[in-house]
């Protein structure tokens, strides 16, 4: 004989040589002969080792104590204990002790991948990552969604949930912003056989978000290479020199090639241009070195205009001059004022006039005493 006891939280099962006899309310039990007790807490879903929950629920009292809650294939259950989530439920049966606790459960049909709109999203927090996934649409963004690899619609922004079932989900997401293209380092041989490097760029903008998914494969790699093409054709007729003088011929031809192709790829092009034409590193050097000598050339040129012109112009003078007296006159007296502005102190004795002491200063070849410094 064994003794078992069952507290106010507990209900027992008795069974007697491995067949289901009754449900056991709290209290004190022995067991003897074929006689067995199977304990469950009733904060514990109801389940037993030896009999099947169907043969349970033809006992009416387990019956009236108990919530079953059946889960369909394709479907899911959200499970609530007193009015807060606990789990969701997968196909199949369940079934809860209703004493203490009151159980209720939402149905969700799965079998489409899409979660419904008056689904409760804060859900999703407590799910297993096998049962949904999440898709985040930037305002930026246009997400094309594919349901068994076919296209279903285009999802603008915001937050999306879905069901991991049978049915496969696929998302691509595209860039709906103004993008740009930029072709680096593109090594171009000229008519002359000169190798230019050209860096390239242009921007352009989706404009047909469904084709361009379905029916262009990577277009953003075909741009890169029409853009490529026409380059290449237009550097090609033409010799170094001409290309770099006329560089913003590179740029309109080349806009009008990407334009003509635009409709093709579901893109529109907004503008194209050059960036940089990098030159080999010889030609770069006697470029500078034709580029310095041009320089110089130009600045002789005006070294040699403005002598020219200095020259005209003390002859002016000196015409001027020797034709006035009186003008020569005041020329020296310019010449004798800047003197004496280096001059410390001058000495001027008795006899002659002043301004002839001066004049003879300043003609006397050799130092005179009347001059200190």
């Amino acid at each position: 004989m064994r003794k078992v006891i069952i507290s106010e939280n507990q209900r027992g099962f008795l069974f007697h040589n491995g067949r289901y006899v009754k449900l056991l309310k709290p209290g004190k039990y022995y067991t003897y002969g074929g006689r067995s007790v199977e304990v469950s807490d009733l904060s514990d879903p109801v389940e037993s080792q030896r009999v099947s929950l169907q043969t349970l629920l033809q006992d009416p009292e387990v019956e009236k104590l108990t919530t079953c809650i059946q889960v369909r294939d394709e479907h899911l259950a959200m499970h609530f204990v007193n009015g807060r989530f606990t789990e969701p439920l997968r196909p199949g049966t369940y079934l809860f002790w209703s004493v203490q606790d009151e159980h209720t459960a939402l149905d969700v049909d799965v079998s489409c991948p899409e979660a419904p709109e008056n689904f409760p999203k804060y859900l999703f927090d407590f799910m297993p990552s096998d049962l949904c996934c999440k898709l985040e649409v930037s305002e930026w963004q246009k997400a094309l969604l594919f349901f068994d690899q076919k296209l279903v619609r285009v999802l603008d922004a915001g937050i999306y949930f879905f069901w991991k079932g049978h049915t496969r989900m696929d998302a691509r997401i595209l860039d709906a912003r103004l993008t740009q293209m930029d072709i680096t380092g593109q090594e171009i041989l000229t008519q002359d056989k000169v190798s230019l490097r050209i860096n390239f760029t242009c921007r352009y903008r989706i404009v047909d978000f469904v084709k361009i998914a379905t029916q262009i494969q990577d277009y953003e790699e075909q741009m890169h290479v029409l853009a490529q093409l026409a380059l290449r054709e237009y550097v090609g007729r033409y010799r170094m020199d001409e290309l770099l003088e006329n560089k913003d011929q590179i740029s309109a031809y080349v806009l009008e090639r990407l334009t003509e192709q635009a409709p093709k790829l579901y893109v529109e092009i907004l503008d194209a241009g050059i960036k940089d034409i990098i030159l080999p590193g010889e030609i770069r050097g006697i470029m500078n070195t034709v580029l310095i000598a041009e320089k110089r050339a130009q600045a002789n040129v005006i070294t040699r205009r403005e002598e020219v012109a200095s020259t005209r112009s003390l002859l002016n003078t000196a015409k001027l001059m020797e034709e006035n007296k009186t003008l020569y006159r005041l020329k020296e007296l310019e010449y004798i004022e800047k003197i004496c502005q280096h001059v410390g102190s001058i000495h001027v004795g008795a006899g002659a006039g002043l301004l002839g002491q001066l004049t003879k200063i300043l003609t006397e070849k050799e130092e005179t005493p009347f001059l200190q410094e």
